[in-house]
């Protein structure tokens, strides 16, 4: 007697989306001296950047065409993801905020494990990644936000596996749901790795008269 497979899915998993950013070598030049400018100016503060600088306030409610650009790319990746995982929405008629910062990591600087509570989605543009032959410098990581799960992992199956680490490069965005742990090995390079990490969350739909976005 054979079984007839009647049908197969994947419970509970858990999105991660790439995106590349066409010519970006010009955008990338103008937020590094951005940074450069902000850095100049404010020590900034301390949240999970550890031996790094990390920018004060909303980099997005900024006027400065690079911020303005890129905030307009991140805008665009989350509607993007939003329609991989919700097809049935259209999430371009609901209010959409957006908050972004600035982190520079110099040679052994890092990102302790965290979340980002109270977003729907989390997402870091790489504005700078100094290259490497080998090693972690420069990657990031995300945990398994399951639990009760060592037994089975004896099958060494992708699904099971309690981290996921990719060393993106300049010019990409990489989106995830702002529930799952991550964090960001040291940088073991002479050269500072610099990022731009923001958080989306959607709320009521938008106003006809007006633009949904309270920032």
């Amino acid at each position: 007697m054979m079984l007839e497979l009647q049908s197969s899915e994947l419970l509970f998993s858990t999105p991660l989306l790439r995106f590349s950013v066409p010519d970006h070598a010009e955008l990338d030049a103008e937020l590094l001296a951005e940074g450069a400018r902000l850095r100049a100016i404010s020590e900034g503060i301390q949240k999970s950047n550890r031996g790094g600088w990390h920018s004060d306030g909303n980099l997005f409610a900024s006027p400065v065409p690079c911020i303005v650009r890129l905030r307009a790319l991140a805008e665009a990746s989350v509607l993007e993801a939003t329609r991989k995982i919700a097809p049935k929405v259209d999430a371009s008629t609901m209010g959409l905020k957006m908050f972004a910062w600035m982190n520079i990591s110099p040679p052994g600087g890092f990102n302790a494990p965290h979340t980002h509570p109270g977003a729907h989605w989390s997402g870091v543009y790489y504005v700078s990644q100094p290259a490497v032959e080998q090693g972690n410098s420069g990657m990031i990581e995300f945990l398994d936000p399951r639990s009760d799960l060592p037994h089975w992992r004896i099958f060494k199956a992708r699904a099971f596996r309690s981290k996921r680490k990719i060393r993106p490069e300049a010019g990409e965005i990489v989106m995830f749901p702002s529930y799952l742990v991550h964090w960001v090995y040291p940088n073991q390079t002479d050269d500072n790795r610099v990022t731009i990490a923001f958080n989306a969350n959607f709320g009521k739909a938008k106003d006809p008269g007006g633009d949904g976005d309270d920032d």
